[in-house]
Parts: C-alpha cells; sequence; structure tokens
C-alpha cells in the first residue's frame, strides 16, 4: 500500500502525486494517508488526479483514513463524492 509522508503541500505535491501515480501504475489500489499530517488544496488535487489515474486503469482507489485536516479540505471543495470519501468527519463515526 502506497503511504505518502507527512506533508502534501505544493512544496512536495508534484513528487508525491508522481510517487502515487507510479504506484496505481503497478496495480497499487489503496493508499494509507493516516500519517499525513500537513495539508493545502494542493493535497486535493493530488487525491483527484490519483483517484482519475486508478480509474483510467480500472482500479477502485480506496483511500485510508483522511487525517481531519484533508477531511475538511475534501468537504470545503465539494470532493467526497469524487474521491469515495464520507463527507464529514462525523459520517466516519456512525
Amino acid at each position: 500500500m502506497f503511504k505518502p509522508g507527512t506533508t502534501l503541500t505544493a512544496d512536495n505535491a508534484s513528487a508525491t502525486l508522481a510517487a502515487g501515480l507510479q504506484a496505481i501504475a503497478g496495480g497499487q489500489s489503496a493508499i494509507d494517508l493516516s500519517g499525513v499530517a500537513t495539508v493545502d488544496s494542493s493535497a486535493v488535487a493530488t487525491l483527484l488526479a490519483w483517484q482519475r489515474a486508478a480509474r483510467q486503469k480500472g482500479l477502485a482507489l480506496q483511500f485510508g483514513p483522511l487525517p481531519a485536516n484533508l477531511q475538511s479540505l475534501v468537504d470545503l471543495y465539494g470532493a467526497a463524492s469524487l474521491l469515495g470519501a464520507p463527507t464529514s468527519a462525523s459520517d466516519r463515526h456512525h
């Protein structure tokens, strides 16, 4: 399972995107985001690009539990349904 580093921001989004795309190209269908602590809007764009790449390969990409700060951005941008993620932190606890 691919696991990005602790930061997913504009500073490292390109490298993280490329590493995730390589994992997806290798057939991985899960990404563990549990260790990601620092994010910005680049993180949402990266997740969307990974999801798109996986779908093009016919894979159903699964994201591990989204950290609260990343979940907030996903909710803010209305991207939960595109990522197959819960729509809010409260949804994850029911």
